[in-house]
């Protein structure tokens, strides 16, 4: 585990004192905790906007395939 120096606005810290003493939570699992969930948000939108990206490239392929497809004459 590595120590951190953090800088946090008054409200911030404020809320954040009030919440964890309400749930009883240390201040530094409560902070670990959140910036593990946001870590996990940004991932996930990170996978999203990557996956929109890919799914245009396929897309556009497809329909490239698609359309030669289409252009076969078929003899039987």
């Amino acid at each position: 585990m590595k120590t951190l120096s953090l800088k946090l606005d008054d409200t911030i810290l404020n809320e954040t004192e009030k919440i964890t003493n309400r749930i009883i939570k240390p201040r530094n699992r409560y902070i670990s905790e959140a910036i593990e969930h946001y870590n996990k948000i940004q991932r996930n939108q990170i996978l999203e906007k990557r996956l929109k990206i890919e799914s245009k490239m396929v897309k556009e392929d497809s329909m490239n395939f698609l359309n030669d497809f289409e252009k076969i004459d078929y003899v039987d």
